[in-house]
């Protein structure tokens, strides 16, 4: 098939699932700038450290891409799914650090992204490599569009939401989180090149794909449902300190919020975003130590000023 149209294939589909990612973080959407960093890790820098990686596993082993098929199974089944883990999760471990990186949530979203340009770049590889008659190319477009670029999307992402949990742990359980996070994105990683491997379990890989996607709208859903509980649980800290109506609290944390009919729209606006901040800030720094918790205190208190400064103001209609 004509390279343009492999092109087109490979970056449309990807595109439309990270803007889907992208808005189901309902509360504190992420900077598109950073995202895209994050999408072109994925499409280039893990790429080129993924190859690297599975070609010192092979020299390291002795089982080196040689066109055996003995070989070439080992590097698919093991080796892939180690060192493309490794590469596409290593960008994460240096944007955890941003103040970007608030919770699960942009865990999910972050990994999502490297995890979409890794499968952007990958499925560009195989529909001109392996897509020489119009089916073939048909059913790799569908296969890798629906179900690859969606594992490495999964196992990343899962990495970044143990990270996201990670974070803002206190607890002993801080450094076992990223290590069982990314042993957890290897095993899926894993198992869907495993199972596709062989004509007798190729099925068995389409529906462990269904549950692995079932899995990550389940444990979006859940971290969604944590935020709106922290938003909840820290401006109700903040109804006598800033005056704050019981009401706008449930507002806040809703899709009520985004309902018009205040008489400034921008207020609006500049109102939930604040808050919504001011409840994450206040959480993160409940869960920092040190200099960093100061600095949440700090923005705490910054944006508790922000907010007196928009009242009064009327409840939404």
């Amino acid at each position: 098939m004509p390279t343009n149209a492999s092109l087109f294939a490979a970056i449309i589909p990807m595109i439309i699932y990270l803007i889907i990612i992208w808005r189901m973080d309902k509360y504190e959407r992420e900077p598109l700038r950073f995202l895209v960093l994050h999408f072109l890790w994925g499409a280039f820098g893990a790429i080129i450290l993924g190859i690297l990686g599975s070609a010192l596993l092979g020299n390291f082993t002795g089982i080196e891409e040689d066109g055996s098929a003995g070989n070439t199974l080992i590097q698919t089944i093991l080796f892939a799914p180690v060192s493309e883990e490794i590469a596409k999760g290593v960008f994460l471990f240096w944007s955890v650090k941003s103040r970007k990186f608030d919770n699960i949530t942009d865990g999910l979203v972050y990994g999502s992204a490297i995890g979409l340009g890794f499968g952007m770049t990958e499925n560009f590889t195989y529909f001109i490599t392996y897509g020489d008659t119009l089916s073939s190319w048909i059913f790799l477009v569908f296969v890798r569009s629906l179900f690859s670029a969606v594992m490495h999307m999964i196992s990343t992402a899962t990495f970044g939401a143990f990270l996201g949990m990670a974070k803002f742990n206190l607890k002993t359980s801080r450094s076992f989180l990223p290590v069982a996070g990314l042993l957890l994105a290897m095993f899926f990683h894993f198992m869907w090149n495993f199972t596709v491997s062989y004509n007798t379990t190729f099925m068995f890989g389409f529906a462990f794909m269904i549950g692995l996607i079932i899995y990550f709208i389940l444990i979006f859903r859940y971290a969604i449902h944590k935020e709106k509980e922290i938003i909840e649980s820290e401006l109700n800290e903040e109804y006598d300190l800033l005056n704050l109506p019981k009401d706008h609290i449930k507002i806040i944390s809703s899709s009520l919020r985004l309902k018009k009919g205040w008489v400034d729209e921008n207020i609006r606006k500049q109102y939930f975003r604040i808050a919504i901040k001011l409840a994450f800030k206040k959480m993160q720094s409940k869960n920092s130590e040190g200099y960093l918790k100061a600095t949440y205190d700090y923005e705490v208190e910054v944006l508790r000023n922000l907010m007196r400064n928009l009242f009064p103001i009327e409840t939404a209609k």
